[in-house]
């Protein structure tokens, strides 16, 4: 139940411990309370399991693990986000945090067709000469079949 090492936020924050998943795997029943870890923040919600409005084994299910996922896929409203600070205890260890950092994604393309380019007016002028040459040959001998 020690927390690792106390978290430096500055002098008017109040410095809260810093969690190692261990830490808060240890609390996951009602008799040693129940932590869960959401967006790398560690709320004991034990005095909160009645009043959860999808009842306790919902949170239960989730105690002394990460419940981040499973929070955002129910999508919460703001006046439950606004009950998290209540129930803050302190910050999962930097070293324990999922990466969060934005991929960057690539998408390769073939550079689109700008206006004025040489590829919009090529494929046009070429059908239109095929047919003019079709069509000569046509009226040079109108009872051919082409």
């Amino acid at each position: 139940m020690a927390a690792c090492e106390e978290q430096q936020m500055g002098d008017a924050a109040p410095r809260l411990p810093l969690y190692r998943r261990a830490d808060v795997k240890l609390h996951n029943d009602t008799a040693s309370g129940t932590w869960i870890i959401l967006h790398d923040s560690v709320y004991d919600v034990s005095s909160f399991l009645d009043q959860h409005p999808g009842g306790e084994e919902v949170l239960l299910e989730q105690a002394g693990g990460d419940g981040t996922e499973s929070f955002e896929d129910v999508g919460h409203s703001r006046d439950a986000r606004e009950l998290l600070p209540q129930y803050l205890v302190g910050h999962l260890h930097p070293d324990e945090r999922k990466n969060t950092e934005t991929k960057d994604i690539f998408i390769t393309t073939t550079g689109g067709l700008k206006a004025g380019s040489w590829t919009n007016w090529l494929v046009p002028v070429v059908s239109i000469f095929v047919i003019l040459v079709m069509y000569h040959f046509y009226l040079a001998d109108p009872g051919k079949d082409l």
